[in-house]
């Protein structure tokens, strides 16, 4: 009895300890807020000049990460929302609204009157009521400079079949945060945790809300059990029982006086529905799945898919050693199954070609071609595109071949190599470079993979090209829009900035391009014919890693940036 009395009062203590902290932060960042204000107003007021609803084809949406990307409930679409672009100096926030036709492969923008302000880390979902609704709730806007935060705290719902906004304004929701959750479970909208940021402090939530989407009301739940500790970035998906499962996240503590130190998440909790019909009667319990689990990460994407599971694409880690972070991006997928709570890795099936050669093969020959194989065509290659700009920045995009090449050893393999030819030009996949906060969204099966970011070194590279993949095929990644590098823009914080805060806070696509950027390869080794790609890099290895460690510092490991350079000089060779 008295230990259970004792455990009471230390929860009782932390949740205090969370409240004074919350009311520290909302003192000291409703200054800041009211700043912001204003500029949102601004925004506000040119948002309220469209009278009419327009739909304008484009060619794709602009660079961004965490905006949000839904699949329409009743028509062959993607619904793309806001988000955020950053280019060195300026932080750019969007309150834009896509429409990706998935059978005309075609993207158009949707211009509608009275939209919600600019916003990027709020959360979307969609539900088919009404001819097919998107409701978004929260998210952030952030000054020019990314210093100070505003942290929505509005709910809206999006009328798919009318095309109209509409702000649902009650009392009683979740307090302003971004790095949310949200998931529609039956005939409500749970939002779980998130955070709030100010210049000088933060907080992470755990709190749970419910929406009802008939009576239009805010319920805060009080689930038993013990919940997850605060966090933002995390998992989160309904189970076809009506039950929440969430996975992950991040957070930061504060360490010393000006030292932080994040926290990435890897347990897995169940919020389990045990109430009567319009009884919400919740419970916090631990999972522990079984299978081959996702590495340590934050930033990843997740979209539902059918038969009851979760399928979770990229992320990035973070090694923090003294002042210096490293980040280390993925381009994986993981799929947990709900049902079996098993985690399984989403590996691409082998190709046709490569069976059969497979089967030819004996064991022995199999022993000759691996001691006759170089390097480069016993694994896959991680392709680095590269294209140096004006101010002679080296940019890169990384994707990963996975080569079809072998060694020739008897004259036999050779027409063995002729007969699969076709085969082994089928077998060459092309993923999706490596990336965090990227959008993610799944229909009939296939999932969509578009945008997020990763850096080299100092600088950030954000990312428009959209990929998909048929999960019940697992075959090959199919590329949809490529991302390309010469449109990317980056400016050093010493270079100087002619335009207004206004238009560095929000806007949308940058239609200007440098048509004098400097040509691909022109400062680079050229190639002297007849050399072999080996005798290229034998001959430029040196050159390719100085460009390598130009890209991710010199700080980088030593085995990644020559593996980066062998890349680009291997890129750089094929494209003469």
């Amino acid at each position: 009895m008295g230990k259970k009395n004792k455990k009471d009062k230390k929860g009782k203590g932390v949740e205090k300890t969370a409240a004074k902290m919350e009311k520290k932060i909302s003192k000291r960042s409703k200054r800041e807020e009211e700043d912001l204000e204003t500029l949102i107003d601004e925004f506000r007021q040119l948002d309220a000049k469209r009278t009419q609803v327009a739909e304008v084809a484009c060619s794709f949406p602009s660079p961004r990460l965490n905006a949000s990307l839904s699949s329409h409930p009743e028509k062959d679409e993607l619904i793309l929302f806001g988000g955020e672009y950053f280019n060195g100096q300026k932080t750019f926030l969007y309150n834009e609204l896509y429409l990706y036709n998935i059978k005309k492969n075609a993207w158009a923008k949707l211009e509608i009157p009275n939209p919600p302000a600019p916003r990027s880390a709020h959360q979307a979902v969609v539900v088919p009521q009404a001819g097919g609704q998107l409701w978004v709730f929260g998210g952030e806007f952030a000054s020019p400079n990314g210093e100070q935060f505003y942290h929505y705290k509005d709910l809206w719902v999006l009328h798919l079949a009318s095309r109209t906004w509409e702000q649902i304004k009650v009392t009683g929701g979740p307090s302003g945060r971004s790095g949310h959750r949200m998931a529609v479970c039956k005939r409500q909208i749970l939002v779980f945790g998130g955070f709030h940021e100010s210049t000088r402090d933060f907080v992470y939530y755990n709190d749970v809300y419910s929406f009802n989407l008939d009576k239009f009301t805010w319920t805060k739940l009080c689930p038993s059990g013990t919940a997850p500790c605060p966090r933002s970035g995390c998992q989160m998906a309904t189970t076809l029982d009506g039950n929440i499962v969430i996975y992950g996240g991040y957070s930061k503590q504060r360490v010393k006086k000006d030292v932080e130190k994040g926290i990435v998440y890897t347990d897995m909790f169940l919020l389990k529905n045990e109430g009567k019909e319009d009884e919400d009667k919740w419970t916090w319990a631990r999972l522990n799945p079984t299978g081959v689990k996702p590495s340590a990460r934050s930033g990843a994407s997740l979209a539902v898919a059918p038969n009851n599971r979760i399928v979770l694409f990229g992320g990035v880690y973070d090694e923090e050693e003294e002042e210096n972070i490293q980040g280390e991006f993925f381009n994986d997928i993981y799929i947990y199954d709900m049902i079996k709570n098993r985690w399984f890795a989403g590996k691409l099936k082998e190709c046709k070609g490569e069976k059969k050669k497979r089967r030819r093969g004996t064991k022995e020959r199999e022993t000759l071609e691996e001691a006759n194989e170089s390097p480069e065509t016993r694994s896959s290659t991680e392709i680095v595109k590269e294209v140096v700009t004006e101010d002679g920045t080296v940019m890169t995009v990384k994707q990963v071949l996975n080569s079809p090449d072998t060694k020739p050893i008897t004259e036999i393999e050779e027409e063995e190599e002729e007969d699969d030819e076709d085969d082994s030009e089928t077998s060459t996949s092309i993923e999706p470079c490596a990336r965090s906060s990227a959008m993610a969204a799944i229909k009939y099966g296939v999932l969509y993979i578009y945008g997020g970011m990763f850096e080299v070194g100092d600088r950030q590279f954000t990312l428009n090209d959209l990929y998909c993949i048929d999960l019940h095929k697992m075959e090959k990644w199919k590329v949809l829009v490529e991302t390309d590098p010469k449109t990317q823009e980056w400016l050093d914080e010493e270079e100087s900035e002619d335009e207004e805060e206004c238009e560095g806070a929000a806007g949308g696509e940058d239609d200007e391009e440098d048509d004098d950027s400097s040509e691909e390869g022109d400062e680079h080794p050229a190639v002297q014919p007849p050399e072999s790609y080996s005798e290229y890099l034998s001959r430029t290895e040196s050159y390719w890693i100085k460009v390598a460690k130009e890209n991710m510092g010199q700080n980088a490991k030593e085995k990644k940036t020559l593996k980066v350079a062998q890349a680009m000089a291997k890129t750089f060779y094929d494209s003469v």
